[in-house]
């Protein structure tokens, strides 16, 4: 093979292995936000939306892998967060903020029990929610341990 052909496939290559993997993010990346009040007619009540900096709008619909520590939310083991810190530290107990949590969306087939505060690192789409309550303001779509 000549050395000209030989570039070319490398070149190729690593392009393509670049284009398939997921970039792991850091927190400090999803702590990159604002907030400012709105209106929910839905509670009647005022509530910060997020006003997501330019850091995490660059991975928006991409797929990113995050570490950080599981917290178990239902019994039924359908809905699961990935915390920067561990419980007692993550924001359900108020030292830290919302953008400190992901909402993992996990396929049902991959379902299993995690242990509180577990270290763990997912992999999917990046979902930047500023209009749903319901949820949380990053969702890792269809989740999956790294």
């Amino acid at each position: 093979m000549t050395a000209i052909k030989f570039s070319f496939l490398a070149l190729f290559l690593t392009l393509s292995l670049t284009a398939f993997s997921q970039t792991k993010i850091s927190w400090d990346v999803l702590a990159d936000l604002t907030y400012e009040a709105k209106w929910l007619e839905e509670y009647q009540m005022e509530y910060q939306v997020p006003v997501f900096g330019k850091s995490p709008q660059a991975y928006e619909g991409k797929e990113v892998s995050v570490s950080g520590y599981m917290i178990p939310v239902d019994a039924e083991s359908t809905l699961f967060i990935l915390s920067r810190y561990p419980y007692a530290a993550c924001f359900f107990c108020g030292n830290a903020g919302p953008e400190s949590v992901v909402e993992l969306w996990i396929p049902e087939k991959y379902y299993k029990r995690y242990e509180m505060d577990q270290r763990m690192t997912f992999t999917g789409k990046l979902k930047l929610n500023n209009t749903d309550a319901n949820h949380f303001i990053y969702i890792l779509e269809g989740a999956r341990e790294k």
